[in-house]
């Protein structure tokens, strides 16, 4: 049983660390506050037009963990893609990465605008 708790208790601490956020709420923070503000978009659609300072971490990169590693995981992160997809998949490999704070944009880049 301890193991099972274990594996369980770990996984419901790690998604306590992830808060997806409507896009109001989202632009209010990020314009108020010094983040680190990550595009886990494509290259090619992070030059398309992306939010102000963002950083660009592809999703799809293989350097993805390493550049990740890079930031601070004391510090909120938040973080954004098209549609919300890949953006809560990062997420939730942030919070396995032991990420303290995890914003996530709800609907993505297409409900921000």
């Amino acid at each position: 049983m301890t193991l099972f708790s274990t594996l369980f208790g770990a996984k419901a601490q790690q998604n306590d660390s992830i808060k997806i956020l409507d896009a109001q709420t989202y632009k209010d923070t990020i314009s108020v506050k010094k983040v680190q503000l990550i595009d886990v978009r494509t290259p090619e659609e992070y030059k398309s037009g992306h939010i102000k300072n963002a950083i660009n971490i592809d999703f799809f990169s293989r350097k993805f963990n390493v550049e990740f590693n890079k930031l601070d995981k004391e510090k909120p992160v938040y973080i954004y893609c098209r549609s919300g997809s890949r953006s809560r998949q990062t997420a939730n490999k942030l919070a396995a990465m032991r990420f303290k704070e995890i914003y996530d944009l709800k609907g993505g880049i297409l409900n921000y605008n």
